[in-house]
C-alpha cells in the first residue's frame, strides 16, 4: 500500500486541506467585519441579535459556540461601543437578555449585506450541488459527536 493510500495519511491530509480552506475563506470574508472594526466573535453576536431577536447570553453563546466566559468579554466590548444593552430579568436576576440598539441595527444590516454578498463570491467557485455536498459532509463531520479515534 503506498503511503498515499494509508487512512492516517488520507485523513491528516484532508484535515489539512479542510482548515487551509476554511482559513483562506475566513480571512477574506474577515475583510468586511475588519473594516466595520468587528471581531467574528462580535459579528456573530450581531448577526445572532439580528435575525432572532433578543436572547440571553447563554443562548448566544451557544448559537456562535463560544464559552460563556468568552460571551461577556465579546457582549462587554459591544456594549461600550454602544451596539448592545443588557437588560437584567426581574424574575430571575442573574438573567440578562442582550438587545440590539439602533446602532447595533444599523451596523449589523450594513455589514451582514457585504458579508453575504462575500460569502456567495467564494462559495461561487463550487456549483450548486457541490455546495450542497460540502455542507452535508461539513454537518455529517461536525455531528460525529466526539468518537474516540481509532489507532491502527
Amino acid at each position: 500500500m503506498k503511503a498515499t493510500e494509508r487512512p492516517t495519511y488520507r485523513a491528516l491530509n484532508t484535515y489539512t486541506k479542510l482548515m487551509r480552506a476554511a482559513e483562506s475563506v475566513t480571512s477574506r470574508v474577515n475583510r468586511y467585519m475588519s473594516s466595520a472594526h468587528l471581531t467574528i466573535s462580535q459579528f456573530g453576536v450581531l448577526e445572532a441579535l439580528h435575525h432572532k431577536g433578543p436572547l440571553c447570553q447563554r443562548d448566544i453563546g451557544a448559537k456562535i459556540l463560544k464559552s460563556t466566559g468568552n460571551m461577556t468579554l465579546v457582549i462587554d466590548n459591544l456594549e461600550k461601543h454602544g451596539l448592545v444593552k443588557r437588560e437584567r430579568s426581574v424574575e430571575d436576576r442573574r438573567y440578562f437578555t442582550v438587545t440590539l440598539t439602533s446602532t447595533g441595527s444599523e451596523l449589523i444590516a450594513r455589514v451582514f449585506a457585504d458579508v453575504e454578498s462575500a460569502i456567495v463570491a467564494e462559495m461561487d467557485i463550487l456549483s450548486g450541488h457541490e455546495q450542497e455536498l460540502l455542507g452535508t459532509l461539513c454537518k455529517k463531520l461536525g455531528t460525529k459527536g466526539g468518537r474516540e479515534p481509532k489507532h491502527e
